[in-house]
């Protein structure tokens, strides 16, 4: 895969674990990953690619934790391994700049896998940039509650498919509400082809989708415009006349 360098393409990343961290530690001791969603951005463009898997842990998943997700342990109990899907995942991340909200948490828990693969895998500093959104959001509304709902809330985002969480869903979601929060225009949904199977893909516009005519404004529209532009110029600069 040729990969971009970090200036230009990022992974918007989520995780979803067995267990909540709650400890305040790096790692909430003996909790594994159990689904790991990814949507590439480069140029702030989304590429419609993407990388989704669910993961057996090998170990029971909290009660606590399947109220907040919904995975149940009979649902992953036929998936792969993490050492199976990591040589993709690696392969997926390596060399862009991650963004992840509350990016501490999904970090140190993909560090703790990386370090149980046999040989023993990077620790994801040293192969991407990292950015955390709940941070940024954190700086630019201080005081304010600055979940992703609440990010969805203050930025339009439709987060109506959101009724538990799921990693590629919210990583759609967190796409959105980054480009957005960080002064971009972000992928205009208006087609429901998508790509990302039963968890929600990706938007794109529809390939044999009509342009709609083009009205032009009328003789009287523009003198109307013309005196407003005048009128607001009394206040001072009018951006608009330039």
């Amino acid at each position: 895969m040729n990969i971009v360098s970090s200036a230009s393409r990022q992974i918007i990343l989520d995780t979803e674990t067995t267990g909540m961290n709650q400890s305040g530690g790096p790692v909430y001791i003996g909790h594994r990953i159990i689904e790991i969603g990814c949507v590439e951005v480069i140029d702030r463009k989304l590429t419609g690619r993407h990388f989704h898997e669910y993961i057996n842990p090998g170990q029971e998943i909290d009660e606590e934790a399947i109220a907040v997700h919904g995975i149940t342990n009979e649902r992953v109990a036929d998936c792969p391994r993490f050492h199976e899907i990591a040589p993709a995942f690696l392969d997926f991340i390596r060399g862009a700049e991650i963004v992840a909200h509350n990016a501490p948490f999904d970090i140190s828990f993909m560090d703790h896998e990386f370090s149980l693969l046999n040989p023993k895998g990077p620790i994801t500093a040293d192969i991407c940039s990292i950015v955390d959104s709940l941070d940024i959001a954190k700086h630019k509304h201080p005081g304010e509650r600055n979940s992703l709902d609440a990010l969805c809330k203050r930025y339009f985002v439709d987060n109506s498919r959101r009724e538990l969480h799921g990693a590629l869903l919210d990583a759609e979601i967190l796409a959105d509400v980054y480009l957005l929060m960080t002064g971009g225009q972000t992928k205009l949904n208006l087609s429901a082809d998508s790509v990302g199977g039963d968890s929600g893909g990706i938007q794109r516009l529809a390939p044999d989708r009509q342009i709609g005519k083009v009205l032009m404004a009328t003789a009287d529209e523009l003198t109307n415009h013309t005196e407003r532009l005048g009128l607001v110029a009394k206040g001072g600069k009018c951006r608009w006349s330039d």
